[in-house]
């Protein structure tokens, strides 16, 4: 954003109705104009009618064999419980994809959380409907078989043994486009319940454990905007040694297109509860190879992208400073590169950048063009496509989904050449 834009998104970002229309209406003004054409520093491979889902997973296996992808069955509009997701890999030439099942636990942004089951490269797992209930499945490449889980998971640890989960309905009532058209056990009559928040899945033994309530978290260094307030959880990740989760506490009140988060950490147990030294908004994040999170967010009433140098969250330094606008966040694995990227500008164009937090240069690798069809029309409606960067496990590969084509994509660029030939 330019500083103009800046200063009148800071004046209305507090009110999410009137912040909409405004970017509606200065946006249209500009699509009456001549376009720019898209942009790529490295060729884009790209997959038509597929997709992965959130920054905050990677599809690539760990050997770099196979890639995990979402085939689409419907046009663009919101899925119903009716409406099939096929869940399936790529070879990794690209060239053939191989359909597993059909799911019908998924949302465009976050897809059905497929992902591989730790550091395996013939096992994952997805979010399913087992026995009429929400649940999850894990596939086996190798002999193609299918071993259920009676719990829905958000994200898996590092060592493959556990999981996250919460409830998916309660998400999407607080939080359209990201939860489930589903049943489960939402309470939604107990706006900071004792009996649902964070649970911990035990995968092998197939059982969960609640481990941190929302009626812990509203009583945890509360404030007055969380009186009355209805408390869920939402973008949950293991640290990198499998020790620490990392999730996001948010609380809205009638409008859910207005809330505030923070980030926490806690040990498996839902002990030792950390929390962010920020000032009521946290949106994305990513772990460090450190026990460090790199995170977008609000600290002293600055919006930026903020490094926390460990788990307990109590002080940071701001980075990428000329990066000004939200965005995903992917760490380059064992560097102080990242990969991010922004939302549509005025243009309608979505930019994906390197970023290094020693230097605090930022590189331009993409810009790409959203289609106006893609802008999420109602609060309700929430079909746009983010970028949601992904590095490979090797860094030799970004991953992202993309509608520059006119078409929801899987998308994949080279990463190992523009190490090898960039410095910023």
């Amino acid at each position: 954003m330019n500083k103009i834009e800046k200063l009148i998104y800071d004046l209305v970002k507090s009110n999410p109705k009137l912040k909409s229309t405004i970017r509606n209406i200065y946006q249209s003004f500009f699509d009456l104009l001549p376009d720019k054409d898209n942009f790529s520093i490295d060729p884009i491979i790209v997959k038509e009618g597929y997709f992965f889902g959130f920054h905050d997973i990677s599809p690539f296996s760990i050997d770099e064999k196979y890639v995990l992808s979402n085939k689409l069955e419907i046009p663009l509009r919101m899925p119903t419980s009716k409406d099939p997701l096929t869940v399936g890999y790529w070879d990794e030439d690209l060239n053939i994809f191989t359909p597993v099942k059909q799911t019908f636990a998924w949302n465009y942004h976050k897809g059905c959380r497929l992902q591989w089951l730790g550091q395996r490269s013939d096992k994952f797992i997805y979010n399913d409907i087992v026995d009429g209930h929400l649940g999850s499945s894990i596939y086996t490449i190798t002999d193609k078989s299918i071993r259920n889980v009676d719990y829905p998971i958000d994200t898996v640890s590092p060592n493959g043994k556990y999981a996250t989960s919460f409830s998916y309905e309660r998400l999407n009532r607080y939080m359209p486009g990201y939860g489930y058209i589903c049943k489960d056990e939402p309470y939604f009559d107990e706006p900071e319940s004792d009996k649902t928040g964070l649970f911990l899945i035990d995968l092998e033994k197939n059982e969960r454990k609640l481990i941190v309530t929302l009626n812990e978290l509203a009583q945890t260094n509360s404030d007055r905007t969380m009186i009355g307030a209805h408390h869920y959880v939402t973008h949950t990740k293991f640290s990198q040694d499998s020790e620490r989760l990392a999730f996001l506490h948010r609380w809205t009140y009638d409008n859910p297109d207005k809330r505030y988060s923070r980030l926490i950490t806690c040990k498996l147990d839902g002990s030792d509860i950390q929390i962010s030294a920020t000032t009521g908004m946290v949106s994305h994040y990513d772990w460090d190879s450190e026990c460090g999170i790199l995170a977008y967010c609000q600290v002293n009433g600055v919006d930026g992208h903020f490094v926390f140098n460990d788990y307990r969250m109590k002080t940071c330094k701001r980075v990428a400073i000329c990066l000004n606008s939200d965005g995903h966040q992917s760490y380059v694995h064992g560097s102080n590169k990242f990969i991010t990227d922004t939302y549509p500008d005025k243009r309608r164009h979505a930019k994906l950048y390197l970023g290094d937090i020693d230097s605090d240069n930022v590189k331009l690798l993409a810009d790409l063009k959203s289609p106006k069809k893609f802008q999420s029309p109602t609060l309700n409606m929430h079909w746009a496509c983010d970028l949601h960067p992904r590095v490979s496990p090797s860094d030799k590969y970004i991953c992202f989904d993309s509608v520059h084509t006119g078409v929801r994509s899987f998308c994949i660029m080279s990463l190992e050449d523009i190490l090898k030939g960039c410095e910023i």
